[in-house]
């Protein structure tokens, strides 16, 4: 039996932090805007499975649960897995760089203008488009 609660809770979470990522974008701090987008995108893939009661694994990157599991999604999402799956991919790999660096690459001088877009872009899209397939049965 899935939890309900724990669903909406993920998604009420993911539209907070969505605002928060265009405030760090308004601020130009591109490193933080990329790695609260992962954030983002693994709260709202995450809210997804739940839905559909696909068990959640304890990864950032839930893009082959989705591609194993397109059959249990929403149809009208079936067709988007394929750039639900690289944009959650893309993303897990920035996940630890954008947020601690490394010795040969501090973040804030690392990632760009550029990055921050289209992180943002990209997870506004998956966002609104998971919500208004769920919003039948979810409160946006």
């Amino acid at each position: 039996m899935k939890n309900k609660s724990l669903v909406d809770d993920y998604l009420f979470r993911a539209k907070n932090r969505l605002e928060a990522v265009e405030l760090l974008y308004q601020r130009k701090s591109w490193a933080d805007v990329v790695r609260e987008s992962q954030e983002v995108v693994e709260l709202t893939l995450k809210a997804l499975l739940k839905h559909c009661n696909i068990e959640i694994p304890r990864l950032h990157d839930v893009s082959d649960i989705l591609k194993d599991n397109i059959q249990l999604l929403p149809p009208s999402l079936q067709k988007h897995v394929e750039a639900f799956s690289e944009i959650s991919r893309d993303m897990r790999r920035d996940r630890e760089l954008s947020f601690y660096g490394s010795e040969d690459l501090t973040p804030s001088e690392f990632y760009k203008e550029s990055d921050a877009k289209k992180a943002k872009e990209n997870t506004t899209w998956l966002v609104k488009t998971i919500l208004i397939a769920l919003s039948p049965i979810q409160k946006s």
